[in-house]
């Protein structure tokens, strides 16, 4: 059994659709607080591309937890 995690931050683009950013094995200690500077500061400084233009406002972010089992592998 293998347990991951990811940390994912949705933001809208200039076109009103969401971008979702992913990040494997975010740190146990991750604070909201340090979550929502993160996406203020990727709005800032304009470092991602989308097709509908920038990304300019946060939408959410959620840690996935993840299990898998394997019940059989070669």
């Amino acid at each position: 059994m293998a347990a991951t995690q990811t940390l994912q931050m949705s933001f809208v683009n200039q076109a009103g659709t969401r971008v979702t950013i992913s990040l494997d094995n975010p740190k146990d200690t991750l604070t909201q607080a340090e979550v929502v500077a993160a996406m203020d500061q990727i709005i800032a400084k304009n470092i991602f591309i989308s097709t509908g233009g920038d990304l300019v406002a946060k939408h959410s972010a959620h840690i996935i937890d993840r299990t898998v089992n394997v019940l059989y592998e070669q």
